[in-house]
C-alpha cells in the first residue's frame, strides 16, 4: 500500500515538474479555463501590478515603450492587484485616477513616490494631497474616491487575480488565455517577446 502511494506521489510530482518545465520553456502558462475578454473584436492584454512592487517599477519603462507601439487591434488594460489592505489602497488610488481621467498624469509619479521617495500614500488625506499636487480639485478627488464607480471596481479587483491564477506581479494576461511573468519568461524584455508572439498568434486566429 505504501509503495503504491509513493508511486502515485512520484507520478504527480513528475507531472507537475513537467508542466512547470513546459511553461518555463515557452515563457507562459495556458489558463484553464480561459477567461472571457471585454471586447471580442480586440486582442486583450491585461497587466497586473502594484505600485509597491520593485519589479513592476523596473518593468514599467519597458512596458510603456511597448504600449506606445501597439497595433489598433490590441486593447491594453492596467489592473491593480489586491493581495492586502495596502495593495487595496493603491488600487483604489488608481481607479480614482481612472475615474478622473488623470492616469497619464499620476501613474509614473505615483510609482516614483512609492519606490524612490518611500511614501506609503495609503490614507485618503495623503492621496488627496498627491492628487491635488497633480492638478486635481480636492473636492473632485474625494467625490471620485468615495464614488460607487470606484467601489464597484474595487469589488471586482478583489477577485480578478484569482480568476487569472495570478499570485505575483507583474503578470500579463493575453486574450484571457495565457499568462506570462518575469520568472516564466526569464526577463522583462523576454516577457515582451512572449506577449508579441501570443498577440500575433491570437491575431492570426481571428
Amino acid at each position: 500500500m505504501l509503495k503504491k502511494i509513493t508511486q502515485t506521489g512520484l507520478l504527480i510530482l513528475l507531472f507537475s515538474c513537467s508542466a512547470l518545465s513546459k511553461a518555463e520553456q515557452s515563457g507562459y502558462e495556458t489558463l484553464s479555463p480561459a477567461q472571457p475578454t471585454r471586447n471580442p473584436d480586440k486582442i486583450e492584454v491585461i497587466e497586473f501590478f502594484w505600485y509597491g512592487c520593485p519589479h513592476c517599477y523596473s518593468f514599467e519603462p519597458v512596458l510603456e515603450k511597448w504600449v506606445k507601439g501597439l497595433p489598433a487591434n490590441v486593447e491594453f488594460i492596467r489592473q491593480p492587484a489586491v493581495f492586502s489592505e495596502l495593495w487595496g489602497k493603491h488600487a483604489k488610488a488608481y481607479f480614482t485616477a481612472e475615474a478622473l481621467g488623470v492616469v497619464d498624469k499620476i501613474h509614473a509619479d505615483f510609482f516614483d513616490a512609492v519606490q524612490n521617495k518611500k511614501q506609503k500614500l495609503e490614507t485618503e488625506d495623503e492621496l488627496a494631497k498627491f492628487f491635488v499636487a497633480h492638478g486635481v480639485n480636492e473636492a473632485e478627488f474625494h467625490n471620485s474616491y468615495n464614488s460607487f464607480l470606484v467601489d464597484a471596481k474595487m469589488r471586482q479587483a478583489a477577485t480578478m487575480a484569482a480568476r487569472y491564477g495570478v499570485t505575483g506581479v507583474p503578470a500579463v494576461i493575453i486574450n484571457g488565455k495565457y499568462k506570462t511573468t518575469g520568472p516564466l519568461a526569464g526577463s522583462h524584455e523576454k516577457m515582451i517577446e512572449v506577449m508579441n508572439s501570443l498577440i500575433a498568434q491570437e491575431s492570426a486566429a481571428k
